[in-house]
């Protein structure tokens, strides 16, 4: 049954195959039979889950139910989840328990599903390997020597060896398309504003987007019907209505202009990787889509004007950590200044206090215009190289990051090329347009993934056109084969 999509399993649990009950326990014992080598689970909500798996099978006797209703899921350890330990995967919230809940965790629970635990992460999602927890690094499920990606990565683990259904994640840079990426699922960012940030521990405030990983276009699409839509508690969330993701996942694709840039092709891409993207493209051809060569002519500017305007909204939000009301207090302070000091000292990990420094000099009398605001001129130009190009094409295509998944420890002393491995993703979150990754093959016996980017608002557009290179491939069915007790 942990192999199964969503859709089946709603049908086995309306028909009453199965239990909800049953399928939780089957994947809490799948969870303790290979977590401990994936470290991809901070906690694991074992009486939550079989509490809400009850009463999901109550809800299903009666008839009331909605495609997710008895669904194991997770979620990212930054979504606040009411009662239950919320980390972001830094020592600063170690022994934090949220009394509320966030707004995507609850459209989730309301729908019926069941919450199995909180996932592994890049502390404050600020990562692109899942190296920088304070719980440990996680490990790619394909490759246990492997990264699975970052931030997002313990989501992303989860869910390729199916110690979940389907996860939550975030993206302020790529941090659901490039684990997705790593570790051959499917993963979608949002538009900007389509999913409510409410209750979600803010990194990057104009960055920062929710979104639905899974194995398929089809289960990211019922997450996504769950999450979309307007909230209140939330000022940036859009009024834009939202559309029927389901529906037009069966729409052929004849006619579909697929867009690539010549900037996405160049050197530093992997050949396996190009050679992966380029056959997920003729794929596309066979099946009635038209190709356009297009330029997006600022991508190159999209790494440093990222890591000004990224650190100077962590700078601002990790403010607020500072050992007073909630989170780490160091012990024995001097004095209040002391205990600001130490307690952040000691609360942050080194990637988080990078970034902070950066994000505190570039917002700082004398460099604000030299840096924060020529970054967010430099922002301005990358969202209008999309906005001309989708005048060209539906979507455009590429890779989701240059290489596949690399070694643990590989890019740890070097920032720089760290930072370089979200090249392609960093320009969708400046723009705020939507994009996703789908599974496409595999370079050196790891997955590669096609990233998809559209319009504003297109995320209807986005699953049908991986849904249909879905029916017609495999790739997305293809599991890791853990060994017994990894």
């Amino acid at each position: 049954m942990t192999t199964q999509s969503i859709a089946e399993l709603s049908q086995q649990l309306a028909n009453k195959e199965v239990s909800s009950v049953e399928l939780t326990k089957d994947y809490l014992a799948r969870i303790k039979q290979h977590d401990g080598a994936l470290n991809s689970y901070i906690t694991v909500t074992e009486e939550i889950a079989l509490a809400q798996a009850e009463y999901a099978d109550k809800l299903i006797q009666q008839g009331n139910t909605s495609p997710l209703t008895g669904i194991p899921v997770a979620h990212k350890d930054l979504f606040c989840t009411d009662g239950v330990l919320t980390t972001c995967a830094s020592k600063m919230l170690h022994n934090f328990v949220p009394p509320y809940e966030s707004t995507v965790t609850q459209r989730i629970k309301s729908a019926g599903a069941v919450m199995l635990g909180k996932t592994n992460m890049d502390e404050f999602a600020m990562g692109s390997s899942n190296e920088n927890s304070h719980f440990g690094a996680v490990k790619n499920p394909w490759d246990l020597t492997k990264v699975p990606g970052g931030s997002s990565g313990g989501s992303a683990a989860a869910v390729a060896a199916n110690l979940c259904v389907a996860a939550t994640g975030t993206d302020t840079g790529g941090s659901i398309r490039q684990p997705a990426s790593f570790c051959g699922i499917t993963g979608l960012k949002p538009t900007y504003g389509r999913v409510s940030r409410f209750g979600m521990i803010a990194y990057a405030s104009s960055l920062d987007q929710a979104g639905p990983m899974a194995r398929s276009a089809q289960d990211c699409a019922y997450l996504l019907q769950a999450i979309a839509g307007f909230d209140h508690n939330d000022s940036t969330c859009s009024e834009v209505a939202t559309e029927d993701y389901l529906a037009g996942l069966d729409q052929p694709l004849n006619g579909l202009r697929i867009g690539l840039p010549k900037e996405y092709f160049g050197e530093g891409l992997q050949e396996g990787v190009a050679v992966a993207i380029q056959n997920a493209v003729k794929e596309f051809e066979k099946l009635g889509a038209t190709v356009v060569d297009i330029s997006l002519p600022n991508l190159q500017l999209s790494i440093p004007s990222y890591y000004v305007i990224a650190p100077s909204e962590a700078s601002s939000n990790l403010s607020r950590f500072d050992g007073v009301r909630y989170g780490y207090r160091c012990e024995d302070p001097k004095d209040l200044m002391d205990m600001y000091k130490r307690s952040r000292a000691e609360g942050f990990g080194k990637e988080v206090q990078k970034r902070i420094m950066v994000g505190t000099y570039a917002l700082s009398e004398g460099y604000y215009d030299a840096y924060y605001l020529k970054a967010q001129r430099i922002r301005r130009l990358i969202k209008e190289d999309f906005v001309n190009a989708l005048k060209q094409v539906d979507v455009i295509m590429g890779p989701v990051a240059p290489t596949t998944a690399f070694g643990l420890g590989a890019k740890t002393d070097d920032p720089v090329a760290m930072y370089l491995e979200d090249i392609y993703t960093l320009s969708v979150n400046l723009a705020g347009i939507p994009a996703m990754s789908i599974p496409v093959g595999f370079a050196d016996n790891m997955p590669v993934g096609l990233q998809i980017m559209g319009n504003y608002f297109a995320e209807a557009k986005l699953l049908n056109v991986a849904h249909q290179y879905q029916l017609a491939t495999d790739w997305h069915q293809q599991t890791p084969n853990l060994a017994e007790g990894a």
